[in-house]
């Protein structure tokens, strides 16, 4: 600020003169001045910055200018700030398009992918007329101008952008995350966990490797329901299949399919416990059934059942190659299976 005060404004700001100027009036003007008024077209942020330490002249460009061609200008002054971001600029192009062409953003949007398209060989070219090659040629032109990008790269990478949801698209334009960042975000579908993560984001800075950690986290949840929908889905339509209960074969294999279910639940069940509080609650059992007292909490068969769990555990880990706690273990060795139940050894 002290700069602009001490230097003033060193680069001009452009204006136009507006068309309905009148001539002045006032005491001591002389005949025929009129007072001309202008408007600017570019260069917002230095007249700003000029009004805060009272500056009373601006150095300017004044430039006959066409409803059209001020507004073309000024998107060109804009979409050459150095602090852009992305939702901004793509915006920016595709009015500076529209303009051009005197046609409507979807429109411009519509015929950018029909050009990408024709390029990658993904549909046939379009039959070659004036107007076509026109837009096309227009398009290049405006991209080369800007400097910023091929228009090729605006389709592929910013185009996309229009699509994200709008919380997201906000949090871009307002300059609240980074690019890379939201499109992280998101990936996720379910709207209240993407807000969720979104303000966790901004909140905490979250950088894009740890962002990319939680989207995975949630991701799972999502797979899981659908697994869990097509289960049930699945039991529905087995229950309404006259077929599947009637014909010998399939119902041998319907056994087959049943009893695999059976021994995944089972070992989900062992899984589900929490194996590093089971030791205190074996020590516990045992410590209470030993005290043979009326009052002990906990009986032969309850301890047997537990040990079972155990069992069942250590007989996991071992599927998995791995060794399982010496503790558990231990236990076994004062216990025998005895009919459908785990009891203490004579």
């Amino acid at each position: 600020m002290g700069s602009i005060r001490e230097h003033g404004i060193l680069e001009p700001l452009l204006v136009r003169p507006l068309p309905d100027n009148k001539e002045d009036t006032s005491p001591g003007v002389s005949p025929g001045v009129h007072d001309v008024r202008y408007e600017l077209v570019a260069g917002e942020r230095r007249y700003r910055a000029a009004e805060a330490p009272g500056l009373k002249e601006v150095p300017v460009i004044i430039k006959e200018l066409t409803d059209s061609e001020a507004l073309q200008l000024a998107l060109i002054k804009n979409l050459q700030r150095e602090d852009l971001n992305p939702v901004e600029e793509t915006e920016g192009i595709l009015q500076l398009l529209a303009i051009k062409e005197n046609i409507a953003v979807d429109e411009v949007i519509s015929r950018l992918y029909r050009m990408y398209n024709e390029v990658k060989g993904n549909v046939n070219s379009s039959n070659p007329n004036v107007r076509v090659n026109e837009f096309d040629d227009s398009v290049k032109a405006i991209f080369d101008s800007l400097g910023r990008m091929n228009w090729e790269s605006f389709v592929k990478n910013k185009l996309p952008l229009l699509k994200l949801p709008e919380d997201i698209l906000e949090a871009l334009r307002s300059g609240r995350i980074e690019y890379t960042k939201a499109k992280a975000i998101a990936s996720v579908k379910d709207e209240e966990l993407r807000q969720q993560l979104l303000e966790d984001a901004i909140t905490n800075s979250l950088s894009l490797s740890q962002i990319k950690e939680k989207v995975k986290a949630l991701k799972p949840t999502k797979e899981k329901e659908e697994l869990r929908n097509r289960f049930e889905t699945t039991i529905k339509e087995a229950n309404k299949s006259k077929q599947l209960w009637q014909d010998p074969k399939k119902r041998k294999k319907l056994e087959s399919l049943l009893a695999q279910l059976e021994q995944l639940i089972e070992s989900e069940s062992t899984l589900e416990v929490n194996k590093a509080n089971l030791e205190p609650i074996f020590e516990a059992a045992e410590e209470e059934s030993n005290q043979e007292t009326e009052e002990s909490g906990i009986t032969d068969d309850e301890l047997g059942a537990l040990l079972k769990v155990s069992n069942l555990i250590i007989r996991d880990y071992r599927v998995k190659g791995k060794k399982p706690p010496a503790g558990l273990a231990k236990k076994l060795q004062d216990w025998e299976v005895k009919g459908e139940g785990w009891v203490r050894k004579s």
